[in-house]
């Protein structure tokens, strides 16, 4: 409350400065810890914690020493503890704390995502990055930043920043926004069906293309210069991620059969397209909260055969962020409409924002499909009790974060996961 009252009072241009000024002081506290060990940096809309988590497998596997930042978990070495704070990237003095710990534990390499928010606000300055990579770009965060343009232009500065190595995909239609950047060298991805300008090759760019791809129930295969992948994982995105990580081991000299086995190896992230329930119905939590990622997440489950012809997928969702992308509410309930046979339209994260009328927001857009339940537990165990053998309910917004934040800063403790699991053993008794 007090952050929005000091926002609204004092200029952007004196917020700016005043957010540059501690992203220096938390550098030089910590003496530039970035300066001795190698930073890699993924941005981009969706994506980004599944492509830190793979990088920092590849990485392991090839060898080296890895500290790991980014929206659900904090990794240096083997010790690992949770990201609690609800910020996918730190604030600058604890990224350059966590830096410098890394550092002191010999960690060879820091992986860390990077949020346009976090570039507003300066948090990447002073960080020596060696590798930027760029998933994918849709609208998100307009209200913060003021336009699609405002945000797209600070996912760029990220690549701006990063002289070493740039890891571009090729197949997002923004592509060629993040190409014009210089960089010793560039890996550029897609997938071999999808057409894109490959004029952008230059003579320092390399290219990697998957071919075969199938998407199957439980698994994902595709070839890469001869070599098959195997990937317990859902949805053709993972595809992309799993071609970002690849890059990024390939331009740090680890062997493409290496990335192989790490990757094939990878379990998927916690609250990513996550099976909670598998008998008699299936139970799916996925973070999705862009319409990107909804969308996507829905056609996975439609398409993988998960869901049989004649069953059903039950969805239920909210819309992340009370005072935030007020734009986007009624185009998720849209979307839920167009894929799924029943909607429940629940609360998320409202924060200051009266959540009843957020829910109304989303539930505009079903067009009167949706029912509205508040509680979010017991648009939970509705959802399941709506279920028959072979339906497939999928409950997005939230992965597995750890709360509910609430008015006045306060946080309801919450996992939807373990949600899901009481309310079905409650089903079942």
């Amino acid at each position: 409350m007090i952050k929005e009252i000091i926002k609204k009072f004092i200029p952007p241009s004196l917020l700016s400065f005043y957010h540059f000024c501690l992203s220096f002081l938390g550098a030089l506290i910590y003496r530039f810890p970035s300066r001795k060990i190698k930073v890699i940096g993924v941005t981009g809309t969706n994506g980004k914690t599944t492509v830190t988590e793979m990088i920092s497998k590849i990485l392991e596997k090839g060898g080296y020493e890895v500290a790991l930042l980014n929206s659900v978990r904090f990794k240096i070495k083997d010790k690992e503890w949770s990201n609690t704070l609800r910020m996918t990237m730190p604030g600058r003095l604890q990224i350059q704390k966590i830096l410098r710990q890394a550092v002191k534990e010999g960690c060879d390499y820091a992986v860390l995502e990077v949020t346009s928010e976090g570039i507003k606000q300066h948090r990447h300055r002073f960080i020596d990055f060696k590798v930027a990579v760029f998933t994918n770009l849709t609208p998100e965060h307009i209200e913060a930043h003021g336009s699609f343009e405002n945000y797209k232009r600070a996912k760029g500065k990220l690549f701006q920043a990063t002289k070493e190595v740039h890891v571009i995909n090729l197949d997002d239609r923004h592509a060629e926004y993040f190409l014009q950047f210089l960089a010793k060298e560039k890996y550029l991805y897609k997938l071999k069906s999808q057409t894109s300008n490959l004029k952008v090759i230059t003579q320092n760019s390399k290219l990697l293309e998957a071919e075969n791809c199938r998407i199957l129930p439980n698994e994902l295969k595709f070839t890469l210069n001869n070599i098959n992948f195997n990937l317990k994982l859902l949805g053709r995105f993972n595809i992309y991620n799993a071609l970002a990580a690849i890059c990024v081991g390939l331009s740090q000299g680890i062997p493409l059969e290496t990335c192989q086995r790490a990757l094939e190896s990878f379990q998927g992230v916690p609250g990513r397209m996550e099976k909670v329930i598998s008998h008699p119905f299936k139970v799916i939590v996925d973070y999705a909260f862009t319409p990107n990622a909804l969308r996507k997440v829905y056609e996975t489950l439609q398409n993988s055969k998960l869901k049989t012809q004649n069953s059903k997928l039950i969805c239920v969702l909210g819309s992340c962020g009370g005072g935030r992308d007020r734009w986007k509410r009624p185009v998720l309930g849209n979307l839920a409409a167009q894929y799924c046979d029943e909607v429940i339209v629940t609360n998320e994260d409202p924060y200051d924002e009266d959540p009843v009328e957020i829910i109304e927001q989303v539930a505009k857009g079903t067009k009167g499909k949706a029912r509205k339940i508040l509680d979010r537990r017991r648009a939970i165990k509705e959802a399941l009790k709506l279920a028959k053998p072979k339906d497939v309910v999928v409950i997005t917004g939230k992965g597995c974060e750890s709360s509910i934040c609430v008015a006045g800063g306060k946080k309801i403790p919450w996992d939807d996961r373990r949600v899901v699991r009481e309310e079905f053993k409650k089903l079942r008794s």
